[in-house]
C-alpha cells in the first residue's frame, strides 16, 4: 500500500509498505482522507518530542472498515468511521477514570509498531473506532479529532454562557476551539493571528472580533479595548515565545489560560500577574472519549463549516507540497487533506 512518510526533517516521501496485519481486536480501515495536523508539522521539522522520522505520519482520518479481527463485535465491514487515535494500558487509575490522555503508556499512531494514518490502509483497536452518523461525510469525519482537541480545551477552561474568550492563533485548532467556545455559550470571541486570511476565516466561523497582531507589541490593550474589558478565558493555540505572559495580560482577575499549542523551549511570565490576581494557567493534552463523542455530535449537528476550514485536498503524491504550504502558510492554507 502507499504510505506517506516523514523520512527526515523537511523530507516527505511516498513509499510502498505492507498492509498492516490485524490483531484480534482490531479493524482495518481503507483510508478515504487524512489531515495534516499542527503536531504533524513538529514531526516534519524534527521537533516532536516522541514521534521521530522516519515515520508514517498522520493521526486525523476517516474511512471505511474493510476487515475486522475475530474478537471485534461492534463494527462491521462497510462501516464509515473515524478514529480517536490514542490507546491506554486499560488498567491504570487514569484509564479506569476515563483519562486515557494521562496514561503513562499512552499509544498513538506513528509511535512504536502503530502505523500512522496517512496511508491507504490503517489498523486500529476497535475501542478507538467510531461510526460516522448518517449524513456525515468523510471530510467531516477527518475533523472529529482536531475538533475534540478544541472541545477538551473548552472543558478545561470551564467556558460558559456569557464568557468573553480570546483565542490566540487562528490555525485549524484555534478555529475549532473557537467554535467549541461558541457552542459552550461564550458571547464574545476574539481571535488573534498574523494572517488576515485566517482571521477572515475566524469571522466566517463565528468570531465576534479579530485582531492582526503582526509587529504589534502592545496588542493586548487593543484587544481589551475591542471587547470593552478583560477576558474571562484565554485559549492559547500558538506556541510562540512570550505568549503565556500575553495571555495573562488579557485576563481579568480570576481568569483562566488554557494552553493547547505544542511549545518548544521555555515560556516566561510575570508571576505577580498570576498570583496577585488569582489567575490560572491550565495545561491541555489531547482529549477524552467524552470529548470525541461530543465532537462527533456537534459536527453532525452542523456546528463546523467544513467549507471554511478545509482549504486543500491533495493526493498522496502531493503530500510534500501539503506540508510545505501548511508550514509556510502559503496559498491561504488552513486544514489540508490528503485523500486516497
Amino acid at each position: 500500500m502507499k504510505a506517506v512518510f516523514v523520512q527526515d526533517a523537511y523530507s516527505v516521501i511516498v513509499k510502498e509498505v505492507e498492509i498492516p496485519v490485524l490483531a484480534a481486536n482490531e479493524v482495518l480501515i481503507k483510508v478515504k482522507a487524512a489531515g495534516i495536523c499542527g503536531s504533524d508539522l513538529h514531526t516534519y521539522k524534527g521537533l516532536h518530542p516522541f514521534r521521530k522520522p522516519p515515520v508514517i505520519i498522520g493521526h486525523e482520518l476517516s474511512g471505511e472498515v474493510v476487515k475486522i479481527g475475530e474478537a471485534v463485535t461492534k463494527l462491521q465491514v462497510g462501516d464509515h468511521v473515524t478514529v480517536e487515535p490514542q490507546t491506554g494500558c486499560g488498567t491504570c487509575e487514569y484509564c479506569l477514570t476515563g483519562n486515557i490522555n494521562y496514561c503513562e503508556n499512552r499509544g498513538a499512531p506513528g509511535i512504536g509498531n502503530w502505523y500512522g494514518a496517512m496511508a491507504e490502509y490503517f489498523a486500529a483497536p476497535e475501542q478507538t473506532v467510531f461510526k460516522l452518523p448518517d449524513g456525515m461525510d468523510y471530510e467531516q469525519g477527518v475533523l472529529v479529532e482536531p475538533f475534540a482537541v478544541g472541545v477538551h480545551a473548552v472543558r478545561k477552561a470551564g467556558i460558559g454562557v456569557g464568557d468573553k474568550v480570546a483565542i490566540l492563533g487562528a490555525g485549524p485548532i484555534g478555529l475549532l476551539a473557537m467554535v467549541a467556545s461558541k457552542v459552550a455559550g461564550a458571547t464574545t470571541l476574539l481571535v488573534t493571528d498574523v494572517m488576515d486570511y485566517a482571521l477572515d476565516s475566524a469571522l466566517n466561523m463565528g468570531a465576534t472580533h479579530t485582531l492582526n497582531i503582526l509587529n504589534k507589541k502592545e496588542w493586548m490593550e487593543e484587544a481589551k479595548m475591542l471587547v470593552g474589558g478583560s477576558f474571562d478565558k484565554v485559549l492559547v493555540a500558538a506556541g510562540v515565545p512570550g505568549i503565556i505572559d500575553q495571555a495573562l495580560a488579557l485576563l481579568g482577575k480570576g481568569g483562566r489560560v488554557v494552553t493547547i499549542a505544542m511549545f518548544h523551549g521555555d515560556q516566561t511570565f510575570n508571576i505577580h500577574n498570576l498570583q496577585n490576581q488569582e489567575k490560572e494557567i491550565v495545561g491541555c493534552m489531547t482529549y477524552t472519549r467524552e470529548d470525541t463523542i461530543t465532537a462527533i455530535d456537534l459536527i453532525a449537528a452542523g456546528a463546523v463549516n467544513k467549507s471554511v476550514i478545509i482549504t486543500h485536498r491533495l493526493s498522496p503524491e502531493q503530500a510534500a507540497e501539503g506540508f510545505r504550504i501548511v508550514d509556510k502558510k502559503e496559498d491561504s492554507s488552513l486544514k489540508v487533506l490528503v485523500e486516497f
